[in-house]
């Protein structure tokens, strides 16, 4: 008989808590919404200080909360008033990065001879890791950033704002794991592990899912396995499943891993009419460790990246959703767009495609106002971050519309996890074959 582990089972629901409730307070308030559409546990977007370059994605401080959120206290509330609601909280936990304004990083770049410099990666020249990936390529023509203080140069994956940390220093990896018995403490239940494949740079390679990386990984997974092994890491991996599946090591590493293919699959699945698409990424994606689960979603807090997307499609999709290409990402490599403004609010589309996410073999990820049909706001991002769009304000206006009618979205999404919640509880796990059949979506 095999073991049942919450996380191969739960549904999520990713939000921000300032877009979706205010502030903690204001989500404590919430809760009650959150239970009765069904949902398991919430992922809580990034609630930590920050300058907000990167909507909180540049962390000043890993052991509190952003002052506009609340207070540790609320923090502490939260947690306490989800568990009692049988939800359990998973919070982001940004690894590769700090802000600019970390303490460690501005003590580091005032000197050369500061105890924190080896916090960071530093060349005198700009030249070396020419391989490494560089994450926007829109935003920033190098890794290596000026720092004029030292005059040298800083690596960063993403944001010039965002200096990455030096994975290499064993304090680096104590410090985040004092950073995560903080949160455990506290109640936290899990953490989404941010650019997870980037940890360790390495010369001559795109530093990015190297075996030191998943070295790492496991180091960290070890370590909650003594401190509480019910606190699960999902890695945000954005590979093909081939790939992706590595970060579940042999069940020793990371619990849960984004199905970033799967979400461009179940779109183009819907918009070419093919859901034979679905069941072929299916069967590339198993085998996989029995204590391990994807985690699969339709659309998040970024963009929809495409880069594993043959160009024939990827230009059908723009044709069909953004023929303006008003919300590109990275040029034509993603697309930031909310599921509704992709299929146009239309409903069958929003239901076929939420149902066929529901009833994957996989941990579904619902984003915050997507069993409402929210659209893109428009309004809050620009040209060169067009993420933004898809991060509006929760209408809970329309939320109230929607719970008393049978036939909304909502109560549609409602009916159907109500319905998986039932198969769960007379089937230990969703945990597929190693070899899924051509039923694997038939409930």
């Amino acid at each position: 008989m095999k073991p049942t582990y919450w996380w191969t089972n739960a549904v999520f629901y990713e939000l921000y808590i300032d877009r979706f409730a205010g502030n903690l307070a204001g989500l404590i308030d919430r809760l009650d919404y959150i239970k009765t559409l069904g949902i398991d546990c919430i992922h809580l977007l990034p609630h930590y200080p920050s300058p907000m370059f990167d909507d909180g994605y540049d962390v000043s401080n890993y052991r509190d909360v952003r002052s506009s959120l609340g207070t540790l206290s609320d923090f502490t509330s939260l947690i306490q008033e989800a568990h009692k609601r049988n939800i359990r909280v998973l919070t982001d936990l940004v690894l590769n990065h700090v802000s600019e304004e970390h303490p460690w990083f501005v003590e580091a770049r005032c000197s050369k001879n500061n105890s924190k410099r080896d916090f960071f990666l530093w060349s005198d020249t700009g030249a070396e890791l020419a391989d490494s990936t560089n994450n926007f390529p829109h935003l920033k023509p190098s890794n290596w950033i000026k720092n004029i203080e030292t005059n040298d140069y800083y690596f960063t994956s993403f944001y010039p704002q965002q200096p990455d940390l030096n994975w290499r220093n064993p304090e680096v990896l104590q410090e985040m794991l004092a950073v995560m018995d903080f949160w455990i403490a506290i109640g936290v239940d899990g953490f989404r592990l941010d650019a997870a494949a980037h940890l360790i740079k390495k010369e001559g390679t795109k530093s990015k899912g190297l075996p030191e990386t998943h070295a790492v990984l496991k180091q960290i997974r070890a370590h909650l396995n003594i401190i509480n092994p019910d606190v699960v890491m999902l890695a945000e991996v954005s590979d093909p499943p081939e790939i992706s599946r590595a970060y579940f090591g042999d069940g020793n590493e990371c619990h849960l891993v984004y199905h970033f293919q799967m979400s461009e699959t179940l779109i183009m699945a819907e918009v070419k009419g093919e859901p034979g698409l679905i069941d072929a990424m299916i069967k590339r994606s198993y085998p996989i460790p029995p204590n391990c689960q994807w985690a699969a979603f339709l659309r998040n807090h970024d963009e929809l990246s495409l880069h594993n997307t043959i160009e024939e499609d990827r230009v059908l999709l723009f044709d069909y959703a953004d023929s303006e290409h008003k919300n590109t990402f990275k040029g034509n490599k993603g697309l930031s767009m909310r599921l509704a403004s992709i299929f146009k609010k239309d409903s069958l589309k929003m239901k076929h495609s939420l149902e066929t996410l529901i009833k994957l073999p996989a941990s579904p990820i619902i984003y915050y106002g997507e069993e409402l049909g929210m659209e893109n706001d428009n309004t809050i991002g620009t040209q060169k971050d067009t993420r933004r769009y898809v991060r509006g304000i929760f209408e809970w206006d329309v939320a109230e519309e929607e719970i008393k009618n049978p036939n909304s979205l909502f109560s549609y999404v409602k009916k159907l996890l109500q319905e998986r919640a039932s198969f769960r509880l007379s089937n230990e796990t969703l945990q597929i074959p190693e070899v899924p059949n051509e039923e694997i979506l038939v409930r």
